[in-house]
């Protein structure tokens, strides 16, 4: 028994992934069924490295065809609202107890997180302890480089 995993994402997010599957079934599976017809041209399979590389394209092509249509399946939209708790949609400021640096995060589901757009998935470590609390909360993460504290200084 399967169990379906829920995957939290934007409303743009969910076009984006929309857009991609398009283009591999409108485009890119075409192209690929036409370089394997013609490899298979050329004769011998078992020696037709054209053939192989073409055959092996389309695994992987049709594998992320699966993977978008079950993550398009199996997609919750954020609401993006005002609330006083962190929540995934959440864009949150935060402050390193320690060092008093502060950083900003958006809180997104796993397919759209971005550490260089400062995205981060709602199951990363960092999200798990700080969802569901509010500003002024001061909560402990627990890190494979050791454990620090932040504290919540807003949510937008």
């Amino acid at each position: 028994m399967t169990v379906k995993q829920e995957n939290f994402i934007t409303k743009e997010g969910l076009e984006d992934l929309k857009k991609e599957l398009e283009d591999l079934t409108t485009n890119v599976r075409p192209e690929v069924i036409n370089a394997i017809k013609e490899a298979r041209a050329l004769g011998d399979l078992s020696e037709n490295a054209e053939y192989h590389a073409a055959r092996d394209k389309q695994a992987i092509v049709e594998a992320r065809i699966r993977e978008l249509e079950y993550l398009i399946e199996n997609s919750t939209i954020i609401k993006e609202g005002k609330s006083d708790e962190v929540s995934v949609g959440s864009t949150v400021e935060i402050k390193y107890v320690d060092d008093d640096e502060t950083e900003e995060y958006k809180i997104v589901g796993s397919t759209e997180a971005d550490p260089f757009e400062n995205k981060i998935s709602n199951e990363s470590p960092i999200a798990r302890v700080i969802l569901g609390k509010k500003v002024g909360d001061i909560v402990s993460v627990e890190s494979p480089n050791g454990n620090y504290e932040v504290e919540i200084v807003s949510i937008k």
